[in-house]
């Protein structure tokens, strides 16, 4: 492979990465198991906390 060549193919990779890293993200974040289960445990109390407040009678 001449020099040439070599520094062209250098340079695109560079480039090419660049433009990768710029891309938007199609992903989302990942999120372990634990924050998952911590997460969906909170929900479930709101969702509790929130019923039991529109249960409860409320006299004026």
């Amino acid at each position: 492979m001449n020099r040439r060549k070599k520094i062209n193919q250098l340079l695109k990779a560079h480039a090419k990465k660049a433009s990768a890293k710029l891309a938007p993200k199609n992903r989302n974040t990942y999120i372990s198991k634990a924050d998952r289960l911590k997460l969906a445990a909170e929900a479930s109390l709101g969702a509790e906390q929130a019923n039991a407040d529109s249960a409860s009678p409320t006299q004026h």
